[in-house]
């Protein structure tokens, strides 16, 4: 394209075929209306999870039908999904970086050690949890890891976020996130904060443009002096590659764009050609990235609890508060008859029968109806495989700390499988986190990590390791580019109390065999290669060196 400082970049249109363009005001015009599109293809979604947040707090008779919010409300409900958020944080990941080359062990071995404190600088734990909150509730996480620019003094980190699907708009009908056209995520920001950050939006501001789904908060939330920043993430075909771009609007003004960026115009934004965000699924839909949670099959059991459970207070309230009928022709002085203090009651006239007053019966409620109520709230345990020994609790006479362990453990299935969901998310997440280093890390930087033994240790690091490098020739062949890759494992930090139980006790069984007898050592190995367990590998080569 011939420059000619007469032109105006909004003149300048977008080459639909691919080549570098310049976003203009068209463009933006038309995200606008593609950000439009999106958000009313995930209406439904967005309306089921406001609904859920309110069934997790216990407000959920308010979003029932003819219901005026007074009923109680039962927390059999809330103790699943915090049971289940617990068996999350007890299985916290750790990431191990293994290389497919020996020559790229030592770049392995470092980013083993790095890649966790970077997400402890992001406070991962927490957004680990609040993500953990969010799936079980909404039916999916959804983390957004990130290249920030002005963190670390300017030096620019990584920034791993826990993102609200609310915020968050894509294409209606794809399953994978990485098919959308776009992405856009919609953020609130104050209007005094953005002035400070882009002075060219003085005077342009008002009440936020975009209308986003909200919470029903106990607070006044006030959000006029508020308006939405979208981040548009979208692909293109370059030079036969496909590159993700980025551009951020405000109230119609284009504030960025990296396709007017010469640094990133025809590379991308991100050079692993993906989206920044990493949807984490509990139950998958077809049809859509996001699944649904744990509210949605237990509400029906607890709404049903809550129906029964109210009926047998009322009841309950009834029969232990009297009334009675009076005959208006009776001689009894009802004030007096109601004021349980008052030790005498005046009766006109010499008769006091059956006719003037009597009680009223209350019929007690029959065991059947108790039944119906403890059948649906084993219901509610079943279909969230929440039973009494995954809290700790058995019943039939088990006591020993052992079986109630063993019985945690044959009936965790669930929990292992929800978990290995978590788990690949978080391999996701590692792996962006590694191009992110990649593509960005070029000056050093310094991280306090842990060494093999133990003792604490500062090492400097940047991407010089990772970036791709020229092979050179090979029998008069150029070998063009490599660049390393590795493959992220992942595991639990901490192990469960029956795992330690286990582990322990395989210890003192292969001791009682003789495992680590010198002199039964070949006999010892050739067990111990038809076994599996882990850290299989350690033991093995602790016998391999045990000599006479």
């Amino acid at each position: 394209m011939k420059k000619d400082k007469k032109i105006k970049k909004e003149e300048i249109k977008i080459n639909n075929v691919g080549k570098i363009g310049v976003i203009g005001s068209d463009e933006v015009e038309k995200a606008l209306e593609l950000l439009k599109k999106y958000k009313e293809g995930k209406s439904v979604l967005e309306s089921r999870i406001v609904e859920n947040e309110q069934w997790f707090r216990m407000r959920h008779w308010d979003t029932l039908n003819g219901s005026k919010g007074t009923e109680n409300a039962s927390a059999w409900l809330f103790n699943s999904i915090a049971n289940k958020h617990a068996d999350a944080m007890d299985n916290f990941p750790q990431v191990t970086c293994l290389p497919r080359e020996e020559s790229d062990r030592a770049s392995a071995e470092i980013l083993s050690q790095i890649l966790p404190v970077i997400f402890e600088r992001n406070g991962f734990e927490k957004i680990y949890s609040d993500a953990w909150w969010y799936k079980l509730k909404a039916g999916t996480a959804v983390y957004g890891i990130f290249w920030n620019p002005l963190k670390s003094n300017g030096l620019g980190d990584i920034e791993i976020k826990q993102i609200d699907i609310l915020n968050l708009f894509w294409e209606p009908g794809i399953k994978d996130i990485q098919k959308s056209k776009s992405i856009f995520h919609v953020e609130l920001i104050d209007n005094e904060t953005l002035v400070a950050m882009y002075p060219e939006l003085s005077g342009k501001l008002g009440s936020s443009t975009v209308e986003i789904a909200k919470y029903v908060y106990d607070d006044n939330v006030d959000t006029k002096d508020k308006s939405a920043v979208i981040d548009r993430y979208y692909k293109k075909i370059v030079n036969g590659v496909e590159v993700v771009h980025y551009c951020k609007l405000c109230n119609g003004e284009l504030l960025y764009a990296s396709e007017n960026d010469p640094e990133y115009s025809e590379r991308g934004f991100y050079d692993h050609g993906k989206y920044p965000f990493v949807f984490d699924t509990l139950f998958v839909e077809e049809g859509t990235p996001c699944g649904f949670g744990y509210i949605d099959i237990m509400k029906d059991a607890q709404k049903q609890i809550d129906v029964l459970s109210n009926s047998l207070v009322k009841n309950a309230a009834m029969a232990t508060t009297p009334r009675y009928f009076i005959n208006s022709a009776g001689a009894v002085n009802e004030e007096e008859f109601a004021d349980w203090s008052n030790s005498f009651v005046h009766v006109s006239g010499s008769n006091l029968g059956e006719d003037s007053i009597r009680e009223i019966k209350i019929s007690g409620i029959p065991e059947i109806y108790l039944g119906i109520l403890n059948s649906k709230i084993d219901e509610l345990k079943e279909t969230s495989g929440n039973r009494d020994f995954s809290q700790g609790g058995v019943s039939s006479g088990v006591t020993a700390a052992s079986a109630i362990a063993a019985l945690q453990e044959a009936g965790g299935k669930l929990t292992r499988d929800m978990v290995k969901g978590g788990y690949r998310a978080f391999s996701e997440i590692n792996c962006l986190a590694v191009e992110l280093i990649r593509q960005f890390y070029d000056e050093p930087r310094f991280f306090r990590v842990v060494s093999p033994n133990g003792q604490q240790e500062f090492v400097s690091y940047d991407n010089s390791g990772i970036i791709a490098r020229n092979q050179g020739t090979a029998f008069g062949v150029e070998m063009g580019m490599r660049q390393p890759i590795f493959d992220i494992k992942v595991s639990a930090q901490t192990a469960t109390p029956f795992t330690k139980i286990s582990q322990n006790e395989l210890a003192l069984q292969l001791y009682n065999a003789g495992f680590f007898n010198p002199e039964m050592r070949a006999q010892a190995l050739s067990a111990l290669s038809m076994m599996e367990f882990e850290g299989k590998s350690s033991i093995i080569n602790k016998i391999a060196g045990n000599v006479l």
